[in-house]
């Protein structure tokens, strides 16, 4: 059952010649996500954390969304989903974005009445 995988990237903009230059290529793909994370979370641009989306920081949602697209794309490349059926991939891809999603909505709105409590409450900030 042995086949050939299919040895190009970003849907076949970048073709590969080789296993190893694939595994290169998405390496460095995934260095340079992780390499704007962490210039992001280091210069931590003004513009980025005074605006707020959702009741959350617009740079809280771009580190939200690259930790996603890197999962996303390890799954897609390393645990091979791109050579498997259509309906194999939605249920593997989409369930655990589904309640990611949903883990979020539910710790920012819980957080955000946790804070108001504290905040307008009885109870003042005691620890």
């Amino acid at each position: 059952m042995a086949h050939d995988h299919k040895l190009e990237i970003f849907r076949g903009l970048l073709k590969f010649k080789s296993n190893t230059q694939k595994i290169w290529g998405v390496l460095i793909f995934l260095s340079i996500v992780t390499t704007v994370e962490v210039a992001l979370g280091i210069t931590k641009p003004r513009a980025l954390t005074h605006s707020h989306i959702l009741g959350m920081k617009v740079l809280n949602w771009i580190f939200i969304i690259l930790t996603l697209v890197k999962a996303y794309y390890i799954a897609w490349d390393f645990m091979h989903l791109r050579d498997e059926k259509n309906s194999l991939r939605r249920v593997i891809v989409w369930t655990p974005v589904f309640l990611i999603c949903y883990l979020i909505f539910i710790l920012l709105f819980e957080a955000d009445y946790i804070y108001n409590v504290y905040k307008d409450g009885f109870l003042t900030w005691n620890f």
